[in-house]
């Protein structure tokens, strides 16, 4: 939430790089708050509340305002934007076990984020991935939930593999990682992160 915050305040001072920057730290957070989060005892419902709360702050509304709010089609998008967001969390939480309803807003907001940094804040590009990922938020698709850290040991060198390039590689090298990581999950999400893939390779 504080990362989302400091996204927003990024924006608001013409700073999209920087904005863009605490939305992907944002997204390789969430994944080790989720998985401490599922190890220790401390779930309780107002976590899962604020849960809410942190996810449309950064991944809503903060990934939002890369659009920009400079000209009615941006700003009406924008607005679209963020109520996808907040469908997908009030109306489809969860689908089948170990699965989503509708595109997890963290890997949208990664597309958003790594989009913004490779074509330095091209709105016109901006806006057809933000409606693309509009569309596939409000889409009852299902999304296999991604229990990286959990997971097979590839998916993990997967995980490790972007931190290790958000210190230690070039920005636009690792903007580009976290685009196609997203863009895997977006589009191949049982074929390459599914239950199904663990079961081929025990076999």
């Amino acid at each position: 939430m504080v990362l989302g915050l400091f996204s927003i305040f990024c924006s608001f001072s013409r700073k999209p790089q920087c904005a863009s920057w605490m939305l992907l730290i944002s997204f390789l957070l969430d994944t080790i708050i989720g998985t401490m989060t599922r190890h220790l005892p401390v779930c309780s419902k107002l976590g899962a509340e604020l849960n809410d709360f942190a996810v449309f702050t950064t991944f809503g509304l903060a990934s939002a305002l890369l659009l920009g709010v400079d000209g009615p089609l941006n700003g009406f998008l924008a607005i679209i934007y963020v109520l996808a967001a907040s469908f997908r969390l009030c109306f489809c939480p969860t689908g089948a076990p170990a699965s989503y309803k509708g595109l997890p807003c963290p890997y949208a907001s990664c597309v958003l984020a790594s989009t913004s940094l490779l074509t330095k804040g091209n709105t016109f590009i901006l806006s057809c991935m933000a409606s693309l990922m509009i569309l596939f938020m409000i889409d009852q698709s299902s999304y296999p939930q991604d229990e990286i850290l959990e997971s097979e040991s590839w998916k993990k060198v997967v995980y490790m593999g972007g931190v290790i390039m958000m210190f230690f590689s070039p920005f636009s090298l690792t903007a580009f990682y976290c685009l196609l990581w997203s863009l895997s999950y977006i589009f191949f999400p049982d074929a390459l992160w599914g239950k199904a893939v663990c079961l081929r390779l025990q076999r």
